[in-house]
């Protein structure tokens, strides 16, 4: 009997996925994989977490690429004769999955974002959500987050179109892929009903399989 161990939350920005996702891990008692994944990233890379930040979920430039040489000493030690990775948005892409697979492999984990519903689509013990919301919501939130209206719309028009771009570019997938997900929901109706909504469809899950499965 497949059970849900894992839960990947992917979102559109201004949603209001960190705090939605925090809830969830917190009712369920789960690890929460958000900022954790860049701070491990970092680590693995042996570089600052900012430096990490910069690059996730955006196309490479291609004025970065010229600029790689300057890099070295960012880059994760490797073993064996390997040539060590140098940091960039590639490096970056291949990392997420590998990184990914060795959360969910710990199971009880709410995942935030980083292709991480992408590369679970074939796993019968993750829940995979899509988070959205009207422009309108996602600037409300993202203002209320502290950030002025200017900069709150320009975050909200541009940085899904940028995460579409990284996976479209190094995942070769739409994003979001719909056929992925077990819910995509609108977060306008509130934290409180979106984190019961997807608690909700997990033990709905849970109750299905244990239905089907023969004792």
């Amino acid at each position: 009997m497949t059970v849900i161990r894992v839960v990947t939350i992917e979102r559109e920005y201004g949603s209001g996925a960190a705090a939605i996702a925090t809830a969830v891990a917190g009712e369920l008692g789960w690890k929460l994989w958000d900022r954790e994944i860049t701070g491990e990233i970092a680590r693995r890379m042996k570089c600052s977490q900012k430096t990490v930040e910069r690059l996730e979920e955006k196309p490479d430039p291609v004025y970065q690429r010229l600029f790689r040489v300057f890099m070295r000493g960012s880059y994760e030690t490797t073993a064996g004769d390997q040539q060590p990775e140098v940091l960039n948005a590639e490096t970056l892409a291949s990392l997420f999955e590998r990184i990914i697979g060795d959360i969910a492999a710990q199971g009880h984990c709410v995942i935030v974002g980083r292709g991480a519903p992408y590369f679970m689509r074939n796993r019968e013990d993750t829940y995979r959500v899509f988070l959205y919301a009207s422009r309108e919501e996602k600037v409300r939130r993202t203002i209320a987050a502290g950030k002025r209206q200017s900069e709150a719309e320009d975050l909200v028009d541009n940085v899904d179109r940028e995460r579409a771009a990284f996976v479209r570019r190094y995942y070769n997938s739409d994003w979001p892929a719909r056929h992925v997900y077990h819910q995509m929901i609108n977060t306008a109706m509130g934290d409180a009903l979106v984190v019961k909504t997807i608690l909700d469809g997990i033990d709905l899950l849970n109750i299905c399989e244990r239905r089907r499965r023969p004792a």
